[in-house]
This record gives structure tokens, sequence and C-alpha cells, in this order.
């Protein structure tokens, strides 16, 4: 009838229409091909961005295939070795390679459990947009890279999928490491993997493998419970005279002065004697030590240099110079009267003579 044979009639519409766009809808991309590592390719060792990546290449009948199936961008693959019963996912980077080949990085080989030539099938498949991948590299080397923030960031541009529990391999200096996926979010049983193309990912480092963690130090007792500090207090001369205490008129203004001077003095014992307190045990953290504006603290009683005058003057003498009386006073008068007379008193005789 048509020209279709009744056996098979939409496979004969499907062949009438091999290049169009109709195809069955409920039909996907399923196909079993020969797999070879990118170093088997030609000049496929000098591309990184292949070798060291999550994108595969295959061949060109694959595009016209999924361009009939009309599969969306981007596009996503399952990987499968039902030998084995091991699998994983990529993206597809170019439709360059020979039909019936599929050329895979080599850590996407290990995963497989696959040797070259074996046959692997490659269906295509959606993946949901990972948020979160917890990671670990496999060695400390991993620890000697300055900022594995950016190189982890440079790296993920050439893959297009992760899947949970595989080892994937990253250049940087030309150094190979691998890295572990060990967890993945979301998570679905049905295919354990995310798309990170065009998503916001949540990266979490995790210990590399054989790393050990170094042996703990013993804790040293901290400086401010070592550091025997005394409150400068003023000392008075053994021979300084007048060393009892006096009461002045004045006293309201004395004893607001030594107030004022008090709580300098105060606030600053007050806060050593807070932090020697804090910092008694050997595991205590010292207490900050809070000073009155302007003033310094160095550990120890602040001595302020002499100046130029109170050098060459020396220390200052108590009672070094003369007393006056007023006993002495008349006494000197009275000497001064006999033995001085007035002009008026003096005798003719002397005078004239």
């Amino acid at each position: 009838f048509g020209g279709y044979e009744d056996d098979d009639p939409f496979q004969q519409a499907i062949g009438g229409f091999s290049m169009g766009g109709f195809m069955n809808p409920n039909r996907g991309f399923s196909e079993m091909y020969r797999c070879y590592s990118i170093a088997m390719m030609q000049s496929g060792s000098d591309r990184d961005n292949v070798s060291y990546g999550g994108k595969i290449i295959l061949p060109q009948s694959a595009l016209e295939k999924l361009s009939r199936l009309n599969i969306s961008y981007p596009m996503l693959f399952k990987l499968i070795n039902g030998e084995r019963n091991a699998h994983t996912h990529a993206g597809v980077l170019e439709f360059i390679a020979e039909e019936g080949r599929v050329y895979l990085p080599h850590w996407m080989m290990n995963a497989l459990q696959v040797e070259q030539g074996d046959i692997i099938e490659i269906k295509n498949t959606s993946l949901p947009l990972g948020t979160f991948v917890r990671i670990q590299p496999q060695s400390v080397d991993f620890l000697d890279i300055s900022d594995p923030k950016a190189v982890l960031e440079n790296s993920f541009r050439n893959f297009a999928t992760l899947t949970q529990g595989d080892i994937i391999q990253i250049t940087y200096n030309s150094k190979v490491y691998e890295i572990k996926v060990l967890e993945i979010k979301p998570n679905y049983d049905d295919h354990g993997g995310i798309s990170i193309m065009e998503t916001d990912l949540e990266v979490d480092f995790a210990p590399p493998v054989g790393y050990v963690e170094p042996s703990q130090m013993p804790q040293s007792t901290p400086m401010g419970s070592k550091m025997i500090i005394d409150d400068p207090k003023s000392t008075k001369p053994a021979n300084a005279p007048f060393q009892g205490s006096g009461q002045t008129l004045k006293s309201r203004t004395r004893e607001y002065v030594m107030y004022s001077v008090r709580i300098s003095t105060t606030s600053l014992s007050d806060a050593v004697a807070e932090s020697a307190a804090i910092t008694h045990e050997d595991d205590a953290v010292p207490a900050p030590l809070n000073l009155p504006f302007g003033q310094l603290y160095f550990g120890y009683p602040v001595i302020p240099l002499k100046s130029a005058e109170e050098k060459e003057n020396g220390p200052a003498k108590s009672f070094g110079g003369s007393g006056q009386t007023l006993r002495a006073a008349r006494k000197g008068q009275s000497r001064q009267s006999s033995g001085t007379a007035s002009p008026a008193s003096q005798p003719d005789g002397e005078d004239k003579g």
C-alpha cells in the first residue's frame, strides 16, 4: 500500500524522511562503539584539554543521528560497560572519530575497566545541574598548588559531568593530579551523576590520600603567665624628711588629685591583674589589655627621662639652704646699733677733729 510494506510501515516512513526532522520521539540515542584512549588518536597526545577532561569524541554518523532525534544541548551521555557492570558519564567535544570508534580520556577508560578496542554502549541521558561536590586528591602533592580553587575552576571547564566514585585527572604545570569524586548533590540512584555546565557548584575538599595530621606540639605557657609585672609604685628615700602625713585646709583638692592618679594606675594594675588571673592556666588565652587613651604599656614600670636641667643640677637636697629666725634678726640689729652711732649723737670733739 503506497510503496510501504505491511510488516513495517513505520520503518519505511522513517526511511522516507531520513534527513528530515521527523523521528520517533520515544526513541533515544543508543549505539555500540569500540573505545580507544585519546593518545591513540592522531595528534591526540598534544590535546591536554581532551586527555584531562570529561568529554569524548564521536564519529560523524553520531551527529547525524542526534540531529534527527532532536537531542537538546548540552548533549550528555552515559557510557556503559555491561561486562563489568561499570558506567560513567561524559559530554561530547567533537564528531571527528572514525566510524565505529569513540575516543575517551584515559581516566574514563579506567573507570569503565576497559582496554583498547573493547566495546561499550553509549546512550544519551539527562542529568540534573549539580550544586555540591566533595572531592579527594589522591596524592599529597596536590597541597603544593598555591591556589587550588583557581586550578579546579579552570580544569572543570573541560568537564561536562561528574559521576560519584570516578577518579578524574587534571593537569597543572605539566603535572597530572588524580581526584576522586566522593559525593555529589543532587544524587539520584538511577544515574549517580550531575551536570556541571552553566551552574554554580560548591566544591568541598577532603584530606588527600596519604595526608597525616602534623603532631601537635606541646603547648607552651602563654607569655602573660610567665611575666611577673609589678605596678609602678612611688618609693621614698630612707632619709626623706617629713615622712608623716599632714592635714591642710585644701585636703579636698589633694584627695581629688591623688584619686585621679589612682584611676590611671588602678586601670593599669587591674588590667594586668585580670590578664595574669586569666592566663594562670597554661591553656588560657591572655585577656586584652585595655588602657586609657594616650597611655602605653610595655610590661614594666616606665621611668621618664630626666631633662637636661635636672641632670646638671643633680638630685635635689632637702633643706639645703640657710634658715632665718626673728631672734637672729634682733641680735644683728642690736649689734649694728651699738657699733654704729648716728651723726647727731657724736661728741663735738670728735666732729671737730
